[in-house]
């Protein structure tokens, strides 16, 4: 079975052409198929200032008005996805930039409202697998933003991370899949003060010790969350880490079933 990796980058790493630029040529340089998703909420927040555009978040999580989700559209969709792309066709990668609309390739429905109204943020419903699995038979490396749809003319926000694990879900029976969530820092940490506090291995049983005993910071939860829902989906192994581990012998968090 082919290997396929799936890469995922976000605000820091993309407000940043230092860190930027050297994982994109890493990127590039990744042997087989491969797809991008990419988040960017620090620089969707920063335009909201500029335009004076209210910035509200719950729990984390970016609460999505109507004008808000114009604004996420034009920066996710548009400057930063178009941005990268760019790039990669600079280094040689044949990138396709897309949303969930674009060929029908992710589609959602509406978060329903329970204690919190989070406004037009989607939950992934469909992942259009076959379309992916022939775009990358043709070498094309799809680069996907955090913007779904409903197939109705109705778009949405949608985590990068959940994206990444449902792309995985939807093609883990075409390839060996490998997801990749790249951040500032080495892996998950005991002590996020502590270098040398890595956790090297999770599995589906030491994760629930780990959420027992109160080690996995709150910041972490919804990555680990989207990480085992991707390994009980049948992704082969979800990598927590910096940029340096995608194709480096580079140390990072490996969460796998056993």
């Amino acid at each position: 079975m082919p290997k396929l990796n799936i890469v995922k980058i976000g605000g820091t790493i993309i407000e940043d052409e230092n860190k930027l630029l050297p994982f994109l040529k890493n990127f590039t340089a990744l042997k087989g198929p491969k797809i991008l998703v990419h988040g960017g909420g620090k620089k969707a927040t920063s335009w909201a200032k500029k335009l004076g555009i209210p910035v509200q978040m719950k729990d984390g999580r970016r609460v999505t008005n109507k004008k808000t989700l114009e604004l996420i559209t034009a920066v996710y969709a548009g400057q930063i996805n178009k941005t990268l792309v760019a790039y990669l066709q600079g280094f040689g990668c044949n990138a396709l930039g897309l949303s969930g609309a674009d060929a029908n390739a992710i589609e959602a429905e509406r978060r329903p409202i329970k204690s919190i109204d989070y406004g037009f943020v989607g939950n992934i419903t469909k992942v259009n697998n076959e379309w992916f699995y022939q775009i990358l038979k043709q070498n094309i490396i799809p680069v996907c933003c955090p913007i779904t749809h409903d197939g109705n003319g109705q778009l949405f926000n949608t985590n990068a991370d959940t994206i990444s694990a449902e792309i995985g879900k939807a093609l883990a029976k075409e390839f060996d899949v490998k997801i990749s969530y790249c951040f500032e820092l080495p892996g998950v940490m005991k002590d996020i003060k502590d270098s040398s506090s890595l956790i090297r291995k999770i599995t589906k049983k030491s994760y629930q010790n780990l959420l027992f005993n109160n080690i996995i910071s709150e910041g972490m939860m919804p990555k680990l969350h989207n990480a085992i829902e991707a390994i009980e989906g049948g992704v082969n192994e979800v990598a927590i880490g910096n940029t340096n581990m995608i194709n480096q012998d580079f140390p990072y968090t490996s969460i796998t079933l056993r």
